[in-house]
């Protein structure tokens, strides 16, 4: 798209520090980068060529789809490039790099080569974060990066012993389309259970006795504990430990015949808590990442055979009869009404919670199992952390807090994406995955397929590249469907952008890496600076970057998100035309926001840059050349001494040097911040 504020504070970062170090005597190379592969391009092609699953893309085409997306990622450069000049930016356009050129795209392949080769790349089933909109599975900190408070089914659902018919244990869910794909029921060994007759269905229940007060409210409003006689009376208590092993009716035919000798029982694990729900609950193996460890561990299901009964769209498949081809979240209420209808709902409500949605399409993320790439970012953490220490962050806190807590906490990173526009994994195997082979280069490619001259890799030009089999009379190596994450293609930028090892070796390892300097918004802290990190640490064992400027978001006036829907705030070249990009520049720089803070965008504050900085030095500037020609042509000189007795030249001349030992001590700490003050209060003294 178009550039907004934040793509304008983060370039004018940017600029200020490089033209610092250009002043300061630094070599600064000024590339322009543009990504572009990965969800956003295709998201907006989906919607253009009205695609709305992977059947749609195959029919039309994978060759005419990838050459649709090519087209329009450039669409918006000119614009880009007008907006970028005009806010004063110093950078070269025309030796740019971008993601989709086969050299970034080869480097892209080396550095996966590089970790394949250090064993860190493994295939796996897991539950991942899906976006249904964009039928593709996502990393975790993709999934973390976009929660909004949404109001979701609170539901209590009761599932029949089979040893005593009306006995009934009580889950809660907040994802009643999950219950189709139930296996087990899970209890925490060593907590308290109760099993109660319910006085007004003469039903017996099993719950935690700590959620007794929850799944059995008092009816009375305002009623004081102890006024009325609970609905209910314990008949018996047991350790969680004692319910290991109650089988249970499912409750939905859909699977019974397939699992029905291992599944439809109640197992334990510590992961269960007393914060909410009944203490007991509801396993669907295929759609909780908690879940699927529990059951595998159990022996419920085997890991190659998960039950995940819903489709790339959400869609649930055939085997579920009752609600085949029905958008998961959208069967929710069918789905409660047809238990309902039997009796198996104890309670029903809402509940409002934060829920992780789509970055891309703004749709809720479901949790599914999915067989993905994986990086195993979890046995770098250590290393992570210690490269983490020796970088400097500004400011200091988004370091020590943001982002330390995530690399402590670092999941390993799921690099597939099931798209089409992208760098494929350079990944050939055979049908029996006996063979694998990861390819690290166009050349080698061409060595091991030879098939030559391939000067584009990309789905369309590799997916029918085979490798031979070196086993007599097997089949060839066909490459693995998946692209890598746009993500993946960002972290590789220290290298890809020269081409590395292909070309520039020895300048890159002299002068390029690590970096001096980068900078983003601190959404980036899940985002390129992380996969920045992790890729470097995982190549080199040290950080790409050693100095970070982290800044915040810039939000409308009213404390909003800026919305193009809502038009909340005033467009940027609007505002760029009417009070000049160095207004712009000095009222975004002389705010909170570069301090990792929130900025409310208002108008006046560009306005009131102009009228209290700018056009005082304009006078004032002014005033001088006036008087310094006055002079020349009352027959004067100017002299360019800078040693003088007068006072008012010499407290000029020392406030001058004092601002030239401020700024430097100050950028040299990539203290943005304090760099602006110091000189609008030199504007003040001089004019005034």
């Amino acid at each position: 798209g178009l550039p907004h504020y934040g793509h304008l504070l983060a370039g004018t970062i940017k600029d200020i520090v490089c033209r610092y170090a250009h002043q300061t005597g630094h070599h600064v190379e000024r590339r322009f980068g543009w990504d572009c592969h990965g969800l956003p391009i295709e998201f907006e092609i989906d919607k253009t060529l009205g695609i709305k699953s992977s059947h749609d893309v195959k029919a039309y085409g994978i060759a005419k789809y990838n050459d649709t997306c090519k087209n329009i990622v450039m669409r918006y450069s000119e614009e880009w490039r007008r907006t970028v000049n005009r806010m004063g930016r110093w950078i070269d356009f025309d030796n740019d790099y971008k993601t989709m050129y086969l050299s970034y795209m080869e480097s892209v392949w080396s550095v996966f080569k590089e970790l394949w080769n250090k064993n860190l790349v493994y295939r796996g089933f897991k539950v991942m974060p899906f976006s249904t909109g964009c039928t593709t599975p996502l990393s975790n900190f993709e999934a973390n990066s976009n929660y909004k408070d949404v109001s979701d089914p609170s539901v209590m659902v009761t599932f029949q012993t089979r040893d005593d018919p009306n006995t009934y244990l009580i889950a809660w869910t907040t994802t009643p389309w999950t219950l189709p794909s139930n296996l087990a029921l899970c209890v925490h060994p060593n907590l308290d259970y109760v099993k109660v007759l319910d006085t007004k269905t003469k039903r017996h229940y099993i719950v935690g006795e700590l959620r007794l007060g929850e799944v059995f409210p008092s009816k009375k409003k305002g009623a004081h504990k102890g006024d009325e006689a609970p609905p209910y009376v314990i008949v018996t208590r047991m350790k969680g430990t004692e319910l290991v092993g109650t089988k249970y009716e499912p409750l939905f035919p859909y699977f019974k015949s397939t699992y029905g000798e291992t599944a439809f029982r109640v197992i334990s694990d510590t992961y269960v808590t007393t914060d909410s729900g009944t203490c007991v609950v509801h396993q669907a193996p295929g759609f909780g990442e908690e879940d699927y460890r529990i059951c595998i561990s159990n022996g419920i299901l085997k890991k190659e055979e998960v039950l995940c009964p819903v489709d790339e769209n959400g869609v649930f498949h055939p085997d579920v009869t009752d609600f085949s081809g029905r958008y998961v979240k959208e069967a929710d209420s069918d789905i409660l009404k047809h238990l309902e209808s039997r009796g198996l709902v104890h309670s029903k409500g809402s509940v409002v919670h934060s829920y992780p949605f789509c970055w891309r399409s703004e749709l809720p993320l479901i949790y599914k199992a999915v067989d993905c790439w994986f990086v195993n970012v979890e046995s770098l953490r250590d290393r992570l952390l210690a490269a983490n220490d020796k970088t400097n962050w500004v400011p200091e806190f988004v370091k020590t807090r943001r982002f330390s807590n995530w690399l402590a906490d670092a999941k390993d990173w799921n690099l597939s994406r099931n798209r089409y526009w992208g760098t494929p994994l350079p990944i050939w195997h055979s049908e029996d995955w006996e063979e694998m082979v990861c390819v690290g280069s166009v050349r080698e490619l061409e060595e091991l397929s030879g098939v030559t001259g391939i000067t584009d890799i990309h789905r369309q030009f590799v997916d029918n590249i085979t490798i031979p089999s070196k086993r007599p009379g097997m089949p060839p190596l066909r490459r693995v469907e998946e692209v890598f994450d746009c993500w993946f293609e960002s972290g590789s930028m220290p290298y890809a952008q020269s081409h590395y090892p292909f070309e520039n070796q020895k300048d890159f390892e002299t002068h390029r890496f690590p970096a001096d300097f980068v900078a983003e918004g601190l959404d980036q802290t899940r985002g390129w600076f992380y996969t920045l990190l992790v890729l470097g640490v995982a190549l080199f064992d040290v950080s790409p970057f050693k100095n970070v400027v982290v800044n915040g978001l810039i939000l409308s006036e009213d404390g909003k998100k800026m919305s193009k829907r809502l038009k909340n705030y005033p467009e940027p070249n609007i505002i760029i035309d009417t009070y000049g990009a160095d207004a712009l520049r000095m009222y975004m720089i002389n705010s909170p926001v570069v301090r990792a803070e929130p900025l409310r965008f208002r108008e006046q504050g560009v306005r009131g840059i102009v009228k209290d900085v700018l056009l005082p030095l304009f006078h004032a500037t002014k005033f001088f050349i006036a008087n310094a020609n006055y002079c020349v042509l009352s027959g004067g000189t100017v002299s360019l001494d800078v040693v003088s007795t007068n006072e008012m030249d010499r407290w000029i001349l020392a406030s001058t040097q004092t601002l030239q030992q401020y700024v430097r001590r100050e950028m040299e700490r990539y203290h943005l911040y304090n760099v602006i003050p110091g000189v609008f209060r030199f504007v003040v003294d001089l004019s005034n």
